[in-house]
């Protein structure tokens, strides 16, 4: 827990810090985590160690499993109201993460969406994802490639695209100038709640209790 709160004071989240000292709380493997996230043990691994920044996608599902919501990875700025101002919003962003969020979503009992302006760098690439809901993106300024089921899509400015989430999909940036987006989706990402991870089942009264296996060094949970 050490350095989930020496990542909190920092002002800038560590992200991996946080999701390795919840895992462990949560006495949950890699193996583990990254099964009930959907995400792969290598991508979870880079994750922790830092080595890798995931999208509030992914970093969504990672809480779910986690049995919190995202606001406990990153600081969500405040919704006061519905309405937000050009020039006015909080901006921010996952630490190590290039790219910039202005959240323009109201939070507010039983509201399914949620938006957010995306500036993206040039040079930015997604990992490839799927989950739950669906999507909208429609480019304000500059040009992505969106990858959707295996094919690659050059939207420009005025350009949108709408997709069921489950589908695999990733995006990046291949141009020379940054890009602006416009995302908006049921993907829960800063809600007030979340599913709780469910409990392993209990043996039985009486029922014979499996021999407790040796866990040797190489064996131990990281």
């Amino acid at each position: 827990m050490a350095e989930a709160l020496a990542s909190r004071e920092s002002g800038h989240p560590k992200v991996g810090a946080l999701i390795r000292a919840r895992r462990r709380q949560q006495q949950l493997t890699l193996v583990e985590l990254g099964e009930a996230a959907h995400v792969s043990v290598g991508y979870l691994s880079q994750v922790e160690r830092d080595h890798a920044t995931p999208s509030l996608g992914t970093l969504a599902q990672i809480a779910r499993a986690l049995g919190v919501s995202i606001d406990y990875f990153v600081a969500a700025p405040a919704t006061h109201n519905a309405l937000t101002r050009d020039g006015e919003r909080n901006r921010f962003s996952l630490d190590g993460s290039s790219i910039v969020y202005e959240r323009i979503g109201a939070d507010f009992p039983g509201n399914q969406l949620s938006s957010f302006l995306m500036t993206v760098p040039p040079g930015y690439r997604s990992e490839t994802v799927s989950h739950e809901g669906e999507e909208i993106l429609y480019v304000l300024e500059g040009a992505i490639t969106q990858r959707l089921d295996g094919e690659d899509m050059l939207m420009r400015a005025g350009d949108s695209l709408h997709f069921r989430g489950n589908r695999p999909h990733s995006w990046s940036n291949h141009t020379d100038q940054p890009a602006r987006l416009l995302w908006t989706g049921t993907l829960a990402l800063f809600r007030s709640t979340a599913r709780p991870r469910p409990a392993l089942a209990r043996p039985k009264a009486g029922a014979e209790k499996p021999a407790r296996k040796k866990v040797t060094p190489k064996e131990k949970r990281p």
